[in-house]
């Protein structure tokens, strides 16, 4: 492979959407200029309909086709796709999304441009659809997010544990750090400083409810007998609100419990710092960024330990892992960590527990792993990150 090569990078979103793999797929292009300086790489969104002033000028293009109406963009998306392909022959073309792997597939088959895939979650866990099967099975690389997901693709797809390496997900230190509850959401949310705090940021969607705040629920009435002033913190949007406030009511929860709504990027670091723990005990996660925003601020995390969840807290060593079904035993983990009684000792050092997930995940780790994954690919990658 040429050292400045073409590469098409097929996105879902860039700017235009929140989420894990919209994070991801930012930091994937950041990290891939950083790797390949003089690369011409050419980045397709679907579902954008602008164009980002980070991706201008030089080698680098940027299409969007979010200005379509949405019964024909995925048709005309493809078209592009295809057309870009054909007409300018990229020496790769790496999707941040599985549903991408089949038409990749395509492409290659007509044109013989090899394709790597990113595999986060549950787009691909138990894949039964024969065309993503047959798209990850051809890729010349698929890059897993997390071990879990990488260890049930070789289990359930066949596939050589030398086509599937790790590219975890990633922050930037230097947006998450620890500092003080500050004053103003204190006063938002009708909270004193010493008063414990649970938080959970994550999308309120009936196909996201796995994220088990559910379960944080039902388990603030044990949690609340032996913490009387507990505040949990719900975060997020979606249509799932409804249903949620009728569990708060049946539970008698309403002095507990703070709908907080969307929480915008430019108080994200302050609602970490807010709480005494983050706690998302889910068991449908891929990986979860953010768990490293939050152990970035120092704080404790909780998480289940029945998907790739398990990844961001290095398998308990950085964070308390625990049955997302088993309610009695979130209740006293969380009871265990707001008293400062856990027997994980990092969970009361903010200091080590931000160098470390700083080691493990930070964004210049990140740009070294993507490196190793391009080297995989045949490409000669710099060294570290700009």
């Amino acid at each position: 492979m040429p050292v400045a090569p073409r590469l098409h990078v097929w996105v879902p979103d860039y700017q235009s959407s929140h989420g894990g793999i919209q994070t991801f797929s930012r930091f994937f292009i950041r990290a891939l200029l950083d790797c390949l300086p003089g690369a011409e790489i050419e980045v397709l969104a679907k579902n954008d309909d602008s164009y980002p002033a980070s991706i201008a000028g030089g080698r680098r293009t940027f299409r969007c086709a979010g200005w379509w109406p949405m019964p024909y963009r995925t048709f005309l998306f493809a078209a592009q796709l295809g057309a870009r392909a054909i007409r300018r022959r990229p020496d790769a073309i790496l999707t941040t999304h599985a549903n991408f792997a089949p038409f990749a597939r395509t492409i290659q088959a007509v044109t013989g441009v090899p394709y790597g895939v990113v595999a986060h979650g549950i787009e691909v866990w138990g894949a039964r659809s024969r065309g993503l099967r047959a798209g990850l099975r051809g890729a010349s690389r698929i890059m897993a997010v997390s071990a879990f997901t990488r260890g049930r693709l070789l289990a359930e797809l066949g596939l050589k544990p030398a086509a599937v390496g790790l590219l975890p997900n990633t922050f930037l230190p230097e947006q998450f750090t620890p500092a003080a509850k500050p004053n103003y959401l204190l006063r938002r949310y009708g909270l004193e400083p010493e008063q414990p705090v649970i938080l959970t940021v994550a999308r309120l969607a009936g196909a996201e409810r796995y994220k088990g705040y559910d379960q944080i629920l039902h388990a603030l009435g044990p949690l609340r007998r032996q913490q009387p002033r507990v505040r949990y913190l719900l975060g997020g949007r979606g249509q799932d609100r409804q249903r949620i406030e009728r569990l708060i009511r049946e539970l008698n929860l309403a002095a507990h419990v703070t709908l907080v709504g969307f929480v915008p990027d430019h108080e994200l670091e302050d609602h970490y710092n807010l709480c005494d723990v983050f706690a998302m005990p889910s068991k449908g996660e891929g990986f979860g960024i953010v768990f490293l925003e939050a152990m970035a601020c120092g704080k404790p995390v909780l998480a289940g330990n029945k998907d790739g969840s398990v990844d961001p807290l290095l398998n308990g060593q950085l964070g308390a892992l625990v049955d997302p079904d088993d309610v009695p035993s979130i209740a006293r983990e969380l009871e265990l960590i707001l008293t400062r009684r856990h027997p994980l000792a990092i969970l009361q050092q903010p200091e080590e527990l931000r160098r470390c997930v700083i080691a493990a995940y930070g964004y210049d780790r990140f740009v070294t792993l993507l490196a190793g994954q391009l080297r995989e690919l045949g490409f000669a990658p710099a060294a570290s990150a700009s």
